[in-house]
Formats: structure tokens, C-alpha cells, sequence
């Protein structure tokens, strides 16, 4: 899967839980709330005053590592 700025939190969270981590260490600490599951990644960043991009290349290495571990 590939992860965008457009991916919704629920999406992302179902294809890997461990970017919750990843959000939560950005200042996302509503990874469970049932409102944020229907947020895009860039949508959620705004409401959070965080860079989206930042978030984005975070998750994206994060999965590379992950991926590469395998």
C-alpha cells in the first residue's frame, strides 16, 4: 500500500498498526478516536498545527525499514 497525504487515518492504521506510533509521537494522541478514522493524513495534521510532510516521510521510512527487514 502505498501511503499519501490523501490515505485516511483508518486506512493507514488497518494496513499497519505501528503507524500509530508514529502519529502519536507527532502530537496525534487521537489515533483511536472514531473521528479521526475517516481523516486524510493531511486533513489530520492541520487540525494538529503539524507539517504533513514531515509525518508522511516518517511513515514512509518506517515502512521502508520495515519492509527491507522482511
Amino acid at each position: 500500500m502505498e501511503i499519501t497525504k490523501n490515505t485516511t487515518m483508518g486506512e493507514m492504521l488497518n494496513y499497519d498498526r505501528g503507524i500509530a506510533t508514529i502519529l502519536m509521537q507527532s502530537g496525534m494522541h487521537c489515533v483511536g478516536c472514531p473521528a479521526s478514522i475517516g481523516e486524510s493524513l493531511e486533513e489530520a495534521c492541520m487540525v494538529h498545527g503539524i507539517d504533513s510532510d514531515v509525518v508522511l516521510r516518517q511513515i514512509q521510512d518506517y515502512l521502508k525499514v520495515k519492509e527491507a527487514n522482511k
